[in-house]
């Protein structure tokens, strides 16, 4: 199938079938489709926790609306992202980088100066508000690579950002939950299954601007 095919199979499933387990190196390709996407300057800003513990799943429902997809999934993806940016967290990622390209350290460093002058004067909500944004692109190849798998997902926002936050001790890895994606199997008798996908029509989506 084309990834278009994929993307007309794949639906936010509502119903999961608690009895079918994803093999974890399923699950592996669908984070390593999320590590792989691109981030701004190439920061890699978000992170993924990877949680198949029924206990905590059922604590986390209770801060989500009590909605039951997060404990009847098979794997539930938090994403994550960096409070704040700092010295430290740009010139880590660009000191691995020249690392792993055998390049001298600091050899981008007129572009680190650049990247911490723009964002370290920055508040920590406006810092967030970027970081954030990173973690949704890697939300839409996470998603993509489940459906190519044939693995259903359920992108969520719908839960007490501060309360998951202090459930998983974020504040403390510097880090504050930004989405969850639940990955198992539909359940047969999940009612938006057998709906057609419906979106706007392309005339209405797409306008070219070519001339």
């Amino acid at each position: 199938m084309s990834l278009i095919d994929d993307l007309k199979w794949r639906y936010a499933t509502k119903k999961y079938d608690p009895s079918l387990i994803v093999e974890e190196e399923d699950v592996k390709k669908i984070v390593e489709a999320a590590r792989l996407a691109p981030t701004s300057s190439g920061l890699q800003q978000f992170r993924i926790l990877v949680i198949k513990n029924k206990e905590l799943q059922q604590k986390i429902v209770s801060i989500a609306y009590d909605q039951q997809a997060i404990v009847d999934c098979s794997h539930l993806l938090v994403f994550v992202a960096w409070d704040r940016y700092t010295e430290d967290r740009i010139d880590a990622i660009y000191d691995y980088t020249t690392d792993e390209r055998d390049l001298p350290r600091g050899r981008f460093g007129s572009y680190t100066d650049k990247l911490k002058g723009i964002y370290l004067p920055q508040t920590s909500e406006e810092n967030f508000a970027h970081t954030a944004r990173q973690a949704y692109i890697g939300l839409g190849f996470a998603l993509a690579q489940a459906a190519e798998l044939k693995i259903d997902s359920t992108p969520m926002e719908g839960f007490d950002n501060a309360e998951l936050d202090d459930l998983l001790d974020l504040k403390e890895k510097g880090m504050r939950s930004v989405l969850m994606l639940p990955l198992g199997y539909r359940d047969s008798e999940d009612w938006l299954a057998p709906m057609k996908k419906v979106r706007n029509p392309m005339k209405d989506f797409a306008t070219k601007l070519y001339e």
